[in-house]
């Protein structure tokens, strides 16, 4: 795992408990419409079903539940910007996790509603700086719910991509700090100043060793919109497929950022 050596950027903590809340609600809204066949169809996480990764989007928050009746830690241990290269050594039990949720509880709506019941009720008098013992590490409330938005867009983007004709909306809030956590993650991972990677409106970081610049353009630029950054950042699209289709405007011998990507798979 990379050291977090580059701080973590400020973030609202009441925007961000919003922006959770928010999220989860478009997505429970849309599992909502969804019939038995849809439900069915396959994804492109694996072996996963739609109705198992619906069962997932819950399990996700209901971790920040769960982890507020857990005895707090001393003290923090996982910073922000090391939570990305934390995740993957646990992918082996939140399937076996995910699968078994689903097919305990065949009735989505009233589990999304549980989930987001509890959630409300732990987090009335929760302090941000209240520590966690989540599995990835003992790490603050507010910096657990920045990583909550990641989850919730990412997974949005593949309901929406399971599902022909869903369109569950982004919001704005949980767009920006997923775009701009996996953006920091990537300057930690490939510190440097020779490339920059726009993700307009949202984030703007400077990465990969080489020559900087002090003024003007850089030696090197990535620009791409803040989805097909998070596709990238979490393996859903090759960073070949991305240029291909024209998704990635990269410029400069030091634009191809292939070497780094994933962040989190």
């Amino acid at each position: 795992m990379p050291p977090a050596k580059k701080r973590a950027r400020s973030y609202d903590p009441v925007k961000i408990r919003t922006a959770v809340f928010t999220q989860f609600g478009h997505v429970r809204e849309a599992v909502r419409t969804l019939t038995a066949d849809q439900l069915a169809l396959p994804t492109r996480l694996g072996e996963w079903t739609v109705r198992e990764l619906a069962a997932h989007v819950t399990m996700a928050v209901e971790t920040v539940s769960r982890n507020l009746e857990r005895e707090e830690p001393a003290k923090p241990e996982l910073a922000l910007l090391d939570w990305p290269f934390a995740t993957a050594v646990r992918a082996g039990d939140i399937a076996d996790g995910t699968r078994d949720l689903a097919a305990a509880h065949p009735d989505l709506d009233a589990l999304y509603n549980r989930t987001e019941e509890r959630l409300r009720r732990k987090l009335a008098d929760a302090p941000g700086d209240r520590v966690l013992a989540a599995r990835t590490g003992a790490i603050t409330l507010a910096d657990y719910l920045v990583t909550r938005t990641v989850e919730l867009v990412v997974h949005t983007d593949d309901l929406n991509a399971a599902v022909p004709g869903l369109d569950i909306p982004y919001d704005r809030q949980a767009l920006a700090a997923c775009t701009r956590l996996l953006a920091d993650a990537l300057a930690v991972k490939a510190p440097g100043g020779s490339t920059e990677v726009r993700i307009p409106p949202y984030a703007v970081v400077q990465c990969v060793a080489g020559p900087r610049h002090t003024r003007g353009t850089p030696p090197s630029v990535v620009e791409t919109d803040p989805l097909t950054w998070i596709r990238l950042a979490t393996g859903r699209l090759a960073w070949a497929q991305a240029i291909q289709d024209a998704r990635v405007s990269a410029s400069g011998e030091r634009a191809d950022l292939s070497a780094h990507l994933p962040l989190m798979a």
